[in-house]
């Protein structure tokens, strides 16, 4: 299946319709330069994390993660800190196109457009995983290449993005490669500790192995996100929440609806970005 190239929308002048969602999440123009110094002290007073960086540019994805609540923000710095020192070598000598065969692989892909509410999807299709051949740790690596660059986007900053789980396939010798541990890392990275909010988590094509993997998560979701959590036994029901005209085809059964791309499958041109 072919890789689709495309570019980070690193605009960062809001379009209107997101401007007006930024500001139902308390981002006020008025007032954002006082509310990002105000962030900028509060990290200065408190000993719990030393970021690497406190320029506004960088500040401002924390606040719009949380919308704009200083000790809230305070908190997901403080965890995204500790997630970097405690998995290093997901970050260290990192080259995301080095990664352009998972993409091939199509078990990690996110959609170059958008939904109707302009969230970046992005999907895992574990039934397509073979661990013998790509560690999970690879995909871990893969997965915080895509939610830093996703982070870097002033819409995605404010909208956030959905994350579909496909378990098509998914095999017990799959799910054995999987531990608490990597468990919790997963929803470290999907809720509590990056710079970018995930607002809702689909499960689709659950198969009798679902619930083996389910129990694995469920110690680590909090309340919060036990409502942003979807199991889907059919697409139709998938489309409630995601129209399928901004799902790749393998998602939409109604042949008539027009797709955006059909593929699904992507990587990002860096540009400089990192």
């Amino acid at each position: 299946m072919a890789l689709t190239l495309y570019e980070l929308n690193l605009e960062p002048q809001l379009p209107e319709e997101f401007k007006r969602i930024a500001a139902e999440r308390g981002e006020c123009e008025e007032t954002k330069t006082q509310n990002i110094e105000e962030f900028r002290r509060y990290i200065l007073e408190h000993n719990d994390c030393k970021p690497h960086r406190i320029d506004d540019e960088y500040l401002i994805k924390f606040l719009r993660a949380r919308f704009w609540k200083i000790s809230s923000s305070y908190r997901l710095i403080c965890n995204y800190y500790k997630f970097r020192e405690q998995n290093l070598s997901y970050y260290e000598t990192v080259r995301p196109l080095d990664y352009k065969y998972i993409a091939d692989s199509d078990i990690i892909s996110v959609t170059p457009y958008r939904d109707q509410y302009g969230h970046r999807i992005l999907i895992y299709r574990f039934g397509n995983w073979k661990p013998d051949e790509i560690s999970i740790d690879v995909l871990f690596r893969v997965s915080v290449i895509l939610l830093e660059l996703g982070s870097l986007e002033p819409i995605s900053q404010v909208v956030g993005g959905v994350g579909i789980y496909d378990l098509q396939n998914l095999t017990l010798s799959q799910i054995v490669h999987l531990s608490p541990s990597y468990a919790q890392k997963i929803i470290a990275l999907l809720v509590t500790s990056m710079p970018i909010s995930t607002s809702a988590l689909h499960i689709v094509n659950p198969n009798w192995t679902f619930k083996a993997a389910f129990k694995l998560f469920t110690p680590f979701l909090n309340a919060a996100m036990r409502e942003r959590l979807f199991i889907h036994s059919d697409m139709e029901s998938l489309h409630e929440h995601i129209s399928p005209e901004h799902l790749p085809k393998r998602y939409v059964h109604n042949k008539s609806v027009i797709l955006n791309n059909t593929s699904g499958l992507n990587c990002f041109i860096l540009n400089n970005v990192l």
